[in-house]
């Protein structure tokens, strides 16, 4: 498996590029220009995550760990490089086909909740899948059945406010999970939650990996969260610094 590190110098050290797996990045360079100034967030970066398993990306504030997840998703376009999910070339999908893809097989996780205060919980998590086409009825069983598996089915009917820090980012979460992702995008998903909330949340997230099978990216700065995962890819400057599997948990 392939990893890259960080010379003496400070430059890139670029080793064999990754050639398979579910999540596939090549040489990513992403390259943010203001007209004053050019930030190389990224810097040939190669990356490659198999299929079920959970991957922490973690390093300082800055070190590109989440401009990496945003290129892997599709929500940022690279500057060079390339990345394939399931073998296929992000960059040959159309706009629409993106946009079509992530709606359908990937999750995302915030650490801002974003849910709407006026809905309940239950309508938060079908609003995606109405807004897709889902019909109603199917839409409010598959999000019922998603609130089941993160055990707030009970408090369906709950808006936000009525709700604790842990059970809106469940909330946030059966949102995520609602459309059966095959790849789940985390940006520092127990960001805003306590060390016993935090570790809850990612018991559930071991819990769900473990049973569907499903595939996690997850940007944390919490070691503790990241040595749930089942690899810690270490990044600083805009490179993979290094990639290990953390101790037992």
């Amino acid at each position: 498996m392939s990893s890259q590190a960080a010379n003496v110098t400070g430059e890139a050290k670029i080793q064999s590029e990754p050639s398979d797996g579910i999540v596939v990045a090549k040489v990513l360079t992403k390259v943010y220009d203001t007209g004053k100034v050019k930030v190389e967030a990224l810097r040939g970066v190669n990356l490659s995550v198999q299929e079920g398993e959970m991957v922490a990306v973690m390093g300082p504030s800055g070190c590109g760990k989440t401009t990496l997840l945003n290129c892997l998703s599709g929500l940022d376009d690279l500057t060079e490089g390339e990345v394939f999910i399931r073998g296929r070339l992000l960059t040959d999908m159309s706009d629409r086909e993106r946009t079509g893809y992530r709606a359908e097989k990937i999750g995302f996780i915030f650490q801002a909740y974003n849910l709407l205060p006026v809905l309940t919980a239950v309508e938060n998590v079908e609003l995606p899948l109405l807004l897709s086409g889902t019909k109603p009825k199917e839409a409010r069983e598959m999000a019922l059945d998603s609130l089941n598996t993160v055990g707030l089915r009970e408090w369906k009917d709950h808006k936000p406010s009525e709700l604790s820090g842990g059970q809106q980012q469940r909330v946030t979460i059966a949102r995520s999970l609602v459309n059966k992702p095959e790849i789940v995008f985390g940006d520092e998903p127990t960001g805003n939650l306590d060390s016993e909330y935090s570790k809850d949340i990612m018991e559930l997230l071991k819990k769900l990996n473990k049973e569907n099978r499903q595939t996690f990216i997850i940007v944390t700065h919490d070691y503790n969260v990241g040595r749930m995962a089942d690899r810690i890819v270490m990044m600083r400057d805009g490179v993979i610094e290094k990639d290990f599997k953390p101790a037992p948990y």
